[in-house]
């Protein structure tokens, strides 16, 4: 027998191990197909989210750049200048009116193009109320600017109007009818018509309008003017009511307006208002009547002729101070606050009389006895007779 030679023995590699918690290696575990073909499903499907995404984004661009051309066109179209013609535009804003009309108005006159689109903006902004008037437009403006201005009151045409101290309301009337910055609507009115329309309690309207500079929008309307001087007047003088002096001989404000509007009519020397004042109280505190010219003139009305005689200070009316005792009924003007804050802030001494001096001074001399007084007579008429 031959003899045999022993196996080999084969020495197993050990499987590759893994860490584990407790420090046991264990083999570790061999990619299977069905492992392989998970991963290949998983590769894919995120291959198609990332396609389908993508196309996606291709349809949605196009969407998006044409939102974005339109946004760019509105505001473009809201921002851009707007055709104001030559010598610029002109635009009336009524009472009553709303941006609705306005609009519609300016796409009339050919200045807004696009009625839509302007009328879509005013439902995406918040607009304050319209200042009502008449306004210019020159500079160049857009749509969005232009509407800024309508509430702001920027852009307005104005008027200035001067009432003269010592106007009369008669007066008062005639120079607002001819003012063709106003609109007119008291034509042919008698004086209480007027106070009616004014939605006034006093029966006479004499006195209580403020004479003053006041600057109005164009087109605005007289009621609205007067409406303006009369609340100017009352706060006027019920401030200086509040302030007046002590023992004064009146028993309302109304009183004093009416010593005021003499007071005005007596000098137009602002100096010698508080005199003028003293001297008309001072005669009123003795008992003795006023005897003032303009208030006898006043109630000659369309009779007067430039000329006091002597019939006209013997003819009885309500406002010949020589006849009545007292005040008159009513104002004979409209004062002015330095006249109304001397009626209720007069210099009072002794003197009873004054006369002009005849000097072209507009002032006065000032008298505490008849003798007096007729020597300061004499000289004004020597005075009147070297001119």
């Amino acid at each position: 027998m031959s003899e045999s030679t022993p196996p080999k023995k084969t020495t197993k590699k050990p499987l590759a191990t893994t860490n584990t918690k407790a420090g046991i290696k264990k083999p570790a575990a061999k990619a299977t197909g069905a492992t392989r073909v998970k991963a290949k499903a998983k590769s894919s499907s995120k291959t198609h989210e990332v396609h389908h995404l993508n196309k996606k984004v291709v349809l949605l661009l196009p969407l998006f750049l044409i939102m974005l051309m339109i946004v760019a066109w509105v505001y473009w179209s809201l921002q851009r200048q707007l055709d104001l013609g030559d010598k610029g535009y002109t635009l009336q804003v009524e009472r009553g009116q709303n941006y609705s009309q306005i609009l519609e108005k300016m796409n009339q006159d050919g200045v807004v193009k696009n009625l839509f689109l302007a009328k879509l903006y005013l439902k995406i902004s918040k607009n304050k109320p319209l200042q009502m008037g008449t306004y210019l437009f020159k500079e160049p403006t857009s749509l969005v600017k232009l509407l800024r201005q309508l509430t702001n009151g920027d852009g307005l045409m104005m008027a200035k109007i001067t009432v003269i101290e010592g106007t009369t309301f008669k007066q008062l009337l005639a120079q607002l009818a001819t003012d063709e910055r106003i609109k007119h609507t008291l034509k042919d009115k008698t004086p209480q018509e007027v106070l009616q329309s004014l939605e006034l309690t006093e029966t006479h309207p004499e006195g209580l309008f403020a004479p003053d500079t006041y600057i109005f929008s164009l087109n605005e309307t007289d009621v609205k003017v007067l409406k303006h001087l009369y609340q100017q007047q009352q706060k006027i003088l019920q401030q200086a009511w509040q302030t007046r002096a002590d023992n004064l001989p009146y028993k309302t404000p109304y009183e004093a307006l009416i010593m005021a509007s003499i007071v005005e009519k007596e000098t137009g020397a602002a100096v010698e208002r508080p005199q003028i004042a003293g001297v008309f109280i001072k005669r009123l505190q003795l008992g003795m009547r006023l005897q003032t010219d303009p208030t006898v003139i006043y109630g000659l009305g369309d009779n007067y002729d430039g000329n006091i005689r002597k019939a006209d200070l013997l003819a009885y009316t309500p406002y010949n101070t020589y006849k009545i005792n007292g005040l008159p009924p009513t104002p004979i003007a409209l004062p002015s606050q330095a006249a109304i804050q001397a009626a209720l802030n007069p210099l009072i001494n002794d003197n009873i009389y004054f006369v002009a001096k005849g000097d072209g001074s507009g002032m006065h001399n000032f008298s505490a006895n008849l003798a007096q007084h007729n020597q300061a007579v004499a000289d004004y008429l020597q005075a009147r007779k070297g001119k």
